[in-house]
């Protein structure tokens, strides 16, 4: 089993690398722990307690849980992940996703890097970094589409919480990395780097 962690900067293009390496692999034989999953259930703050909370700071990550279902996956037993709603900053109550245990297991978030015991648990780390207004760009046309925020909410929170975290957590974290993936995910030759070596140690 190889563990695989992908961290960098919101909108760095770490989906893209999880994609583009996930597209190279027998489905059967890779599955993904988003870090997002993870957040800490905010059902019980208010809608302007939300607003203001920082999700891109490590203590907004259950860290306990996501160690835990990886060493449970490492040991070759199913675990059950969290689904969470940015909408709504809570996990779901009734459902679930059954994560079964495969050759590779992938890690990706922001934050994979500022946990010790995670780290510990994985074979290689990967960085993924990109320029700041691309990732400034890419952080607005998600936040806007696929989070319903508007406009003034994704500049807030970038200049008050997202830009500052990453200076003080997540750039700082790029010394853990085996491997750093320059220009997000358009790095094709990286991307093969790393294709090519997981798949040499699947032979």
């Amino acid at each position: 089993m190889l563990v695989i962690g992908i961290a960098g900067g919101s909108g760095s293009g770490k989906s893209t690398v999880v994609s583009a390496i996930k597209a190279g692999l027998d489905p059967e034989k890779v599955v993904v722990l988003p870090q997002d999953s993870y957040y800490k259930d905010l059902c019980d703050l208010t809608d302007e307690e939300k607003r203001h909370h920082n999700f891109d700071h490590p203590d907004a990550i259950d860290w306990d849980l996501l160690c835990s279902h990886l060493s449970e996956l490492k040991a070759g037993r199913a675990v059950e992940q969290p689904v969470y709603s940015y909408i709504s900053c809570s996990r779901s109550k009734t459902e679930k996703v059954r994560v079964e245990p495969a050759d590779v297991i992938i890690i990706e978030g922001i934050l994979i890097f500022t946990c010790k015991e995670l780290m510990e648990q994985m074979d290689i780390k990967i960085f993924v970094d990109a320029d700041d207004d691309d990732r400034l760009m890419r952080v607005m046309a998600r936040d806007i589409s696929e989070r319903g925020k508007d406009v003034h909410w994704v500049i807030e929170r970038y200049s008050n919480t997202v830009k500052p975290m990453y200076l003080q957590f997540i750039e700082p974290s790029k010394r853990f990395a085996d491997i750093i993936v320059p220009q997000g995910g358009h790095n094709k030759v990286a991307i093969s780097v790393i294709s090519a070596t997981i798949e040499k140690y699947l032979r």
